[in-house]
């Protein structure tokens, strides 16, 4: 299922980017931004092809770092830049992980808590320094597969990892209790958001990763996830439409120099970073198909067969999701950056989707997460839920990937 920051609750990440200049740089710049624009919701998804490692070489990435970096552009473009600026020292060097990498046919979604003790921490600092590596050594077995891992951090373990200030919003995912339906908060230390057009690759880096941490580690949630035909999911709705687009992407997703940056004044933990909240949400299929297509489509807010947003019930109606999944303030409609997958086995009878929604703001998503599940107005939920349950519920912070290198010096 999916929760559809700012659109439609069961959004993997779709995303309708143009072709834009590559910068040069091992570094690039992010320049704060007042507000997150949006694209229309009814913009048809499409994906950019991945850099081949030639091009990914002549543009200063390394292999398997493919991140933010490839949708801004150079100053000097003329087709495409980065929002301009005249206080130069207010750009943040920004080095990102590659939290926007496209969508791939199949994703492992890894929630690990870190057990107790020195010996434990000592382990995982320097497994996470080393995931650079780990990917450069899984993507070069195939470089057309878009290989790409994110690597996030929670709130409990952060202060003994790091060893650094916290980002201002991290702290354990906020439960909220509706008159019917409850998004539970369960443990997570680390996650790690695994993706490839090859299955054995993510099996394989996971592989990788698991034999380093040893038992420093406990699995909490293992769950792989797969492209559904044309970017379904298991409810048989197109999922994913109202992601940001382009340069848009790193205005949603990442921290810049003057957000909220709490204790961390140098912003060396927060800039580049990016807030990650995940959900395993199980569906029941059985009572959504009863439901008809019509009362299915009132629920989500959409057509079934060719995405078509419908109209917005009136305030003090019951709202469809997508409008229940909008974050507005001021007049500002505010993104996530989100890369949902189905899951499930037929064998079993567990069908469901994988949430996952990277974001700037922590806020934006609980706001969402706060509509969906206590109503607006107060006890009109989001009907989604009466046919999707989450069970699981975790936040993280995903650093830059300077941050998590660093890691191996502590």
């Amino acid at each position: 299922m999916s929760m559809s920051m700012p659109k439609t609750l069961f959004t993997s990440c779709l995303r309708t980017r143009s072709s834009l200049p590559i910068h040069s740089g091992r570094l690039i710049y992010l320049t704060p931004h007042p507000h997150v624009r949006r694209v229309s919701s009814r913009t048809q998804p499409c994906r950019l092809p991945s850099l081949s490692s030639v091009h990914r070489q002549h543009c200063g990435l390394e292999s398997g770092r493919p991140g933010v970096q490839r949708y801004l552009t150079t100053t000097s473009s003329t087709s495409a830049t980065a929002t301009p600026t005249t206080n130069m020292s207010r750009r943040a060097p920004v080095n990102a992980q590659s939290v926007d990498a496209p969508l791939t046919m199949s994703a492992t979604f890894l929630v690990l808590s870190v057990a107790e003790g020195d010996d434990a921490i000592s382990t995982v600092r320097s497994t996470l320094a080393s995931v650079a590596d780990l990917i450069k050594n899984v993507s070069i077995r195939d470089s057309s597969a878009q290989f790409a891992a994110t690597v996030g951090i929670g709130s409990r373990i952060w202060d003994r990892l790091t060893n650094k200030p916290r980002p201002a919003e991290l702290h354990p995912f906020r439960e909220f209790k509706g008159n019917k339906h409850t998004a539970v908060s369960t443990p997570g230390d680390l996650l790690f958001h695994i993706r490839a057009d090859r299955r054995d690759l993510c099996f394989e880096f996971e592989k990788q990763v698991m034999d380093l941490l040893g038992d420093a580690v406990k699995v909490e949630d293992e769950t792989v996830g797969f492209r559904y035909f044309d970017m379904r999911d298991l409810l048989g709705f197109v999922d994913g439409t109202a992601n940001p687009v382009g340069p848009d992407v790193p205005e949603a997703v990442l921290v810049a120099e003057g957000d909220n940056l709490g204790l961390d004044v140098s912003g060396s933990s927060s800039i580049g970073g990016s807030y990650v909240v995940v959900q395993k949400y199980l569906h029941n299929l059985g009572g959504w198909k009863k439901l008809g297509t019509e009362g299915q489509e009132s629920v989500i807010g959409r057509t079934k067969f060719d995405n078509v947003e419908l109209d917005d019930a009136d305030d003090d109606k019951q709202k469809a999701h997508k409008t229940l999944a909008t974050v507005e303030q001021d007049g500002v409609e505010y993104d996530i950056l989100r890369d949902n997958m189905p899951f499930g086995s037929p064998g079993s009878t567990e069908y469901g989707t994988y949430f996952i929604g990277y974001s700037r703001r922590l806020w934006v998503t609980e706001k969402m997460l706060e509509r969906m599940f206590i109503g607006d107005p107060p006890g009109l939920h989001d009907r989604i839920l009466d046919y999707s349950t989450p069970v699981t519920g975790s936040t993280f912070f995903v650093p830059s990937l300077a941050f998590l290198d660093g890691l191996g010096d502590d």
